[in-house]
C-alpha cells in the first residue's frame, strides 16, 4: 500500500471518530424523572413555580439559593444553585438547568434564564448565571 493511501485512511478515522463524538456529546432537554434515571449532569428546562418561596440569604449563606421549578412534563423539584441568587430570575419565562440529581434534589451548577427583554416587547433577553471556580474569588491563577 502506498503512504499516501495510509495517511488518507488515519484522515477519515479520525473524521469519523470526531462526528461520532460530537453526535454523542450533543444532548437534549431531559426532565426531572430522566435525571433521576440517569444521574449524570443533564439540562433541564422548564418555569419557575412562583407560588413557592425562593431561598436566599446572603447574610447566613451568600453561595446558596433554592427553588422550585415545573419541568415540560409539569414536574416539580427543588432546585439548589451553588451561588448567588439570578438578578430577575422571577422575571424569567423559561429557566434553563445544567446540572444532575443527588436525591430528590435538582443540583444546578449553571442557570440560564430566558426573560422578556426591557426594550422590545416582542423580543427575548438571555442571562446565564453559573458557578465561579473558587481560584478566581481567591485571585489565584490556575498553573498550565
Amino acid at each position: 500500500m502506498k503512504k499516501s493511501s495510509i495517511i488518507l485512511i488515519v484522515i477519515i478515522a479520525i473524521a469519523i471518530a470526531m462526528i461520532v463524538v460530537i453526535y454523542t456529546d450533543s444532548s437534549t432537554y431531559s426532565t426531572f424523572t430522566e435525571a433521576r434515571e440517569k444521574k449524570t449532569e443533564l439540562y433541564v428546562v422548564g418555569v419557575l413555580n412562583k407560588e413557592k418561596d425562593l431561598h436566599y440569604d446572603p447574610v447566613k449563606d451568600a453561595n446558596h439559593f433554592s427553588f422550585y421549578m415545573y419541568d415540560n412534563d409539569s414536574t416539580e423539584c427543588q432546585v439548589v444553585f451553588r451561588g448567588s441568587k439570578p438578578q430577575d430570575i422571577e422575571r424569567s419565562e423559561q429557566i434553563v438547568l445544567t446540572g444532575k440529581m443527588e436525591g430528590n434534589v435538582f443540583h444546578a451548577s449553571k442557570i440560564l434564564m430566558k426573560c422578556p427583554s426591557k426594550y422590545n416587547e416582542d423580543e427575548v433577553e438571555v442571562i446565564e448565571t453559573s458557578v465561579a471556580p473558587v481560584t478566581a474569588f481567591l485571585g489565584i491563577e490556575k498553573p498550565y
